[in-house]
Formats: C-alpha cells, sequence, structure tokens
C-alpha cells in the first residue's frame, strides 16, 4: 500500500470503522515473489505527487498458534523499500497575465509549464491562442495541481473547442499548477502557439489579480520560480526567453460564476503530546454562522509529525440560538482549499476536482462527529453556513445567526481504542504512528467491530475456568502436608494463590480483577510454576535434608534470574526440569548400586504412581507447547492447570520412614560374626561381665 502526504488506512480483514469516520483512499498492489529465486519487485509511480510517500506490507493474518518462545523456527521477514527518482528539469515558468509564445518541433510531442497559485484564488484559466498547425490545432491542453498531468487529468482538446480555454474553479492554495500542451499522434510538421495563465483574486472579485501585484493574497508567493529564473514580487515583467516572447494582455473581468471568498480565521495549535494536539479557536469555542456569509477557519497539520493520528471534528448546535426557525448548519472540511465558491443553496463538498467531508446539525441531530484516521497534513479548511429548510430544498436564512460549538483536535487513536482494545504508538524506521490493538475478540480501527467478539457470558466462563482450575493444588498440599513435605506444600501454596489472581488479571475483555500491578502478578506465576515443578522433583531424589534445602534455595534464586531476563524463553521451563531430573537420575542410580536393588524398590510404586504421574505431566507438556491457540486458550490452559497439579499428586514420594538407632544391625551375609546388639546392656540392667561372653556369637 502507498500512499501520498500520509500513510495509507489499510483493512485487509474487511473489518468495520467507527461511525463518523472517513476513510482516505490509497494505493494498492500486490507483489508476489517465490522464495529464494526472486526476492525484488519492481513498480513505477508516474508524475507523483510532491512531499512525502508512505509504504506499508503486511503479511497474511496468522494462525493464532501460542508457541513456546525458542521451540520453532521463527521467520525473519525484511521490508527494504528502495526510491529511485527521475526529475524533470528546467521547466518553463508561466506568469498570470503574461502570454509565452511556443513553436513546437516536429520531433516533439509536447511542452510542459507551470504557474504558481497563491493564496484566495477562485479560479484558474489556461487559454492556447493563435495555434496554427498543418491540421488546425492540433493540440490537447492538460492541467494538473502539484505534479505533471497524466491521461486522467483534465483535458480539453483544442480542435473541438475554439476558444481553447481550460478553467479551473477552487484550485489548490500555495501550490505550482502544471500545464502540458500536447499535440495529436501522426501530425507532421510544426506547431506554433501562445499560452497564457488568467488568476482570479476572490478578495477582490470584480478583477483578475493584475499581473506581478504584491497583495494581502499573494504575500506568501515564493520569491523564486525554480529553473526558469525568479522574480520578486513588484519587479518588472520577465523578459523573453528562448522558448518564445512574453508580453502582458489585457485583464479580463471575473466570471459571473467567480464568488467572494471570506476571511479566514486561523486556529491556536497545543500540543499536549504524541499526537494530542488541540486546535483552539480564538473568542471560542463557539462560533457565530451569519446567515449571508459563511464562517472559514484553518487547521495546519504538521508535515510527518500529524499524520500518524487521527483528525477529529465535532459540531454541536445551540438550538435555543435558532429562535424556532428550521435552521441546518452544514460543513465542508477540504484539504488546501475552503470551499466557499458556488451555489449557496448546495449541501455538497465536492466538485469536480474537490473532495472533501460534510457534517451538518440541526434542531433535531444537534450533535455531529468527523474522524479522519491518518489525516493529509497541510492546510485543512472547514467552512460553516447556515441553511433554512423549505418545501423547494434549502435557502439562505434571514436574520437569523446560528452559534455552533467547534472542536477540533488530533489524537493518537479513535475513542481511545474503547474498553476492548489499546492504543499503541507504534515507529518504523524512525516514523511513529499510533494503533489500536483489539482483544476479546474485537476488531476494527476503533475495536468496535463485534462480529467476532466475546460475550459475557462466555467471558466469565472462561475467566472462571482459569482461575478455579487452579483448587486442582488443593489436593497435592494436602498431601504435602501429610507427609511432612512443608517447604513444598507452601510452594504449592504460592503457586495456587498467584496463578490464580494473575490469570484473573490477564483476561482480554471486562471481566478482570487486579490485586496488583500485571507484572509483578505475572512474575510471581511464572515463579511459582517453576518452582513447584522444581521441588517436586528434587523431593523425589530423596537426598539429604542439609542438601535439599541448599538445592532449593539455590533453585529460587536462579530461576527469579533467568525470568527476570526471559519469561517466554523456552529454556526456562526445559532447564530446570533436565537439571532436577539429572539429580534425581543421578541419586536413584546411587541408591540402587548400593542397595544392589532397582530404586523405588515397589512395583506398586511405579505402576500406581510414577508412570501415571509421568504421562499426566508429558501429557500437560505437550497440550502447553503443540496444541495452545489463542481461540482455545482459555479451556486449553485450564486443562493444563488440571494436569500439572495432578501429576504431583502422583510424583510427590511418600513419607520418609524414621530409622530407630537401638535397633539391631544389618545382617552381613556370608561368612564371618555377627554382633548382637544387647538392649539389656544398653539400659545397664546386666552385668557386663555376663554381657561380655553373651555379646559375642559365632554365626
Amino acid at each position: 500500500y502507498f500512499r501520498s502526504g500520509a500513510p495509507s488506512v489499510i483493512n485487509p480483514l474487511h473489518t468495520h470503522f467507527p461511525r463518523d469516520t472517513a476513510v482516505p483512499g490509497s494505493f494498492a498492489l500486490t507483489l508476489t515473489w517465490t522464495l529464494p529465486n526472486r526476492t525484488t519487485g519492481v513498480f513505477n509511480v508516474t508524475s507523483p505527487l510532491p512531499g512525502d510517500w508512505f509504504l506499508a506490507a503486511h503479511l497474511p493474518k496468522d494462525e493464532g498458534k501460542i508457541s513456546v518462545k525458542g521451540l520453532y523456527e521463527e521467520c525473519q521477514y525484511l521490508f527494504q523499500p528502495q526510491l529511485i527518482v527521475q526529475r524533470l528539469v528546467n521547466i518553463a515558468v508561466l506568469y498570470p497575465g503574461y502570454v509565452t509564445e511556443q513553436s513546437m518541433a516536429p520531433h516533439n510531442r509536447s511542452c510542459l509549464y507551470k504557474v504558481f497559485v497563491p493564496s484566495y484564488t477562485s479560479r484558474v484559466l489556461v487559454e492556447v491562442l493563435q495555434c496554427r498547425g498543418s491540421e488546425g490545432c492540433p493540440l490537447w491542453l492538460r492541467v494538473r495541481a502539484k505534479a505533471p498531468p497524466l491521461h486522467n487529468s483534465t483535458a480539453l482538446d483544442c480542435r473541438e473547442h475554439a476558444p481553447c480555454q481550460l478553467a479551473l474553479d477552487l484550485p489548490f492554495w500555495q501550490h505550482w499548477y502544471y500545464v502540458l500542451v500536447e499535440k495529436h499522434p501522426g501530425v507532421p510538421g510544426p506547431v506554433s502557439f501562445q499560452v497564457t495563465v488568467q488568476l482570479t483574486d476572490c478578495s477582490r472579485p470584480s478583477l483578475a489579480r493584475p499581473p506581478f501585484l504584491p497583495s494581502s493574497a499573494s504575500m506568501n508567493m515564493p520569491h523564486s520560480f525554480g529553473s526558469a529564473g525568479g522574480l520578486a514580487l513588484g519587479d518588472s515583467p520577465p523578459p523573453a526567453s528562448p522558448n518564445g516572447t512574453k508580453h502582458p494582455v489585457p485583464v479580463p473581468a471575473a466570471s459571473p460564476a467567480a464568488e467572494r471568498c471570506w476571511p479566514v480565521r486561523p486556529t491556536l495549535r497545543n500540543e499536549l503530546d504524541t499526537f494530542s494536539v488541540h486546535f483552539y479557536i480564538f473568542f471560542g469555542p463557539n462560533v457565530s454562522v451569519p446567515p449571508d456569509r459563511p464562517a472559514v477557519f484553518v487547521i495546519n497539520l504538521l508535515p510527518v509529525l500529524d499524520s500518524g493520528g487521527v483528525l477529529n471534528l465535532e459540531l454541536r448546535l445551540n438550538v435555543s440560538s435558532l429562535c424556532g426557525e428550521n435552521v441546518t448548519v452544514f460543513g465542508c472540511l477540504n484539504h488546501e482549499v475552503p470551499l466557499t465558491s458556488g451555489d449557496n443553496t448546495s449541501v455538497t463538498c465536492e466538485t469536480e476536482s474537490l473532495a472533501g467531508f460534510l457534517l451538518s446539525v440541526n434542531a433535531t441531530a444537534s450533535l455531529s462527529r468527523l474522524r479522519i484516521p491518518y489525516p493529509q497534513t497541510g492546510s485543512w479548511y472547514l467552512s460553516l453556513r447556515s441553511l433554512c429548510a423549505t418545501e423547494h430544498g434549502f435557502e439562505p436564512c434571514a436574520n437569523v445567526t446560528a452559534e455552533v460549538y467547534l472542536r477540533a483536535y488530533l489524537s493518537p487513536c479513535i475513542n481511545d481504542c474503547g474498553i476492548y482494545g489499546q492504543c499503541k504508538l507504534l515507529r518504523t524506521n524512525n516514523y511513529l504512528y499510533a494503533a489500536c490493538e483489539c482483544k476479546a475478540g474485537w476488531n476494527g480501527w476503533g475495536c468496535t467491530d463485534n462480529a467476532e467478539a466475546f460475550s459475557y457470558g462466555f467471558q466469565l466462563l472462561s475467566t472462571l475456568l482459569l482461575c478455579l482450575s487452579n483448587v486442582m493444588f488443593v489436593p497435592p498440599v494436602a498431601i504435602a502436608v501429610r507427609s511432612h513435605y512443608l517447604l513444598e506444600a507452601a510452594v504449592y501454596i504460592f503457586t495456587m494463590f498467584f496463578s490464580t489472581f494473575y490469570h484473573a488479571c490477564d483476561q482480554p475483555g471486562i471481566v478482570v480483577f487486579c490485586i496488583m500491578e500485571y507484572d509483578v502478578l505475572q512474575f510471581c506465576d511464572f515463579l511459582g510454576s517453576l518452582m513447584s515443578v522444581w521441588v517436586t522433583v528434587i523431593a523425589m531424589a530423596r537426598l539429604q535434608p542439609v542438601v535439599k534445602q541448599v538445592l532449593y534455595l539455590l533453585g529460587a534464586m536462579l530461576l527469579s534470574m533467568a525470568l527476570q531476563m526471559d519469561r517466554h524463553g523456552l529454556w526456562n521451563l526445559l532447564g530446570p526440569s533436565l537439571f532436577a531430573l539429572g539429580i534425581m537420575a543421578i541419586a536413584w542410580t546411587a541408591r540402587t548400586i548400593r542397595r544392589r536393588h532397582c530404586y523405588p524398590p515397589t512395583w506398586k510404586r511405579w505402576v500406581f504412581y510414577l508412570c501415571p504421574g509421568a504421562l499426566i505431566a508429558a501429557a500437560a507438556v505437550l497440550l502447553y507447547a503443540f496444541v495452545e491457540t489463542e481461540e482455545n486458550y482459555f479451556y486449553i490452559h485450564s486443562i493444563w492447570h488440571l494436569l500439572i497439579a495432578g501429576s504431583v499428586g502422583f510424583l510427590l514420594p511418600p513419607r520418609a520412614k524414621p530409622s530407630g538407632r537401638l535397633g539391631p544391625l544389618p545382617r552381613r551375609k556370608g561368612c564371618g560374626y555377627q554382633l548382637c546388639v544387647n538392649e539389656q546392656e544398653e539400659l545397664g540392667l546386666v552385668d557386663p561381665a555376663v554381657a561380655s561372653i553373651n555379646s559375642i556369637c559365632t554365626s
């Protein structure tokens, strides 16, 4: 997508825009690449408009799969645009009120000129005079604003129209207009002609603008006319050029349709924050709209800086000011030029070459809003006029001055993305723009499209499932307390508590409850989950109490550090689990070698506890890593809670049997002596001489 003046407003998913939102058009082009053979696509833009151009590209919609970071290979796509510009130089300049003579050689097809249109210009008249050729006047006259004309620009065939005049009403102010005189194909011989341009100054509609007379409308006219030479205001007429001669022509009167343009009231710009700008009206915000003339205001948007937000306009009619009359106030918002000419009873904001946005307020609908996402920068003109509704349509009102509350401001997003979205500032290649990130199934530029939205009941159900599924940790806590694993029970309680309230705060919709900051709850939930796995596997190793406590403390510190570095990494879960399993495997192997018997020793422990627990934990990991998506998250993750808590209840080892210090020593197998401990001797109840004889027994 590419667009001049502002970023493209794209909608590839065909979602609905919010009410009162105007969607500006842009160019769209599909480029297909077959990787890795072809990675470059080229397209041309002929005669582009001057200023900033914005390009945007996007990938197709993803499947919404939630993958563990590091488990899948992520594809990185790089979009690198390159611009190659070919410029037209030495374009001849037309001076209003002067005639330029030109002779087109047989091998030439066209001649290009440009003329600067200052402010308060209501009409541009381009005329071809004294056209002489072998076949009459075989010329096409084309005119375009800001850039050289194209095939679809405003055109006139001079063979069919005499005189060959092309008039443009309401031209863009403070811009160059380009005039292309093109010869018909297949015309032999040279063609000579004259070109002249007349500008009508709407601040003085009775006369066209005299050539090179400094007026209030032309004070912003450039002092240099580019490559064709410069002419300051008030200088003498331009000298003859190599392409022809220039001489003044009589200044004709303006056409009867030309109307007077009214003063433009400026606005005061007040920047509050990024894309947060208020435009205040002097002696406002209440504006009086007289019945006999429009009220015109200008809003200036800065290049690049203001194009990434939303231009908001609000009109509110004071019904008490209408005095019972059926008055409607119409507002026209146009870019680069105000719409003040034309029929006084017209209710449209568009002409053949000008497109605008219409607002209206009356006694029935006293409020009107307009939102323009990613507006073009430059000057925006708002023209307000009041008309009275009659049986025959709208007519100018008599002696009724309407009062309107006017508010214009720039905001980052449309209505701050509502309750189901979050407005975010994004940066791409040092360009800053704003966009909405929607949640709970809502879509659109303002998160107002509810075609796929989650209902309140669905949001409540998903929240309850994710929170109440943590109750499954109650049985592991009871088993741990019963088996005197108090540290493990404390970790399980910590995990159950913070997992419950983290998921209550992590919901995308309106069923949200946060007891702490989101970042704190997320950290504690992740830490509790990893610590639960760590202490369970370490407890299964049945290490010495001192070693076990050291490993618990060391694991808590290392896991906290790892989570602070990357909470979503694959090795945050896989690393501690493998390390703990390695410790358990070493402890079990050493115990098996020492006892010369498989550990754990009983087959019931393997069949009824270890194997089911391992299978349940493996199923939970598979669901978490390969099945979980954004659509099924609420019930797949709830099943993950149930399976993990259930596996802990199976894998947690039973209580260790107490070892008696006064019991007999284990019997040695094979030949040798057996040492017998006489309990009566230990208690001092037997004579020592007798005890010494009885304490040695032959095998």
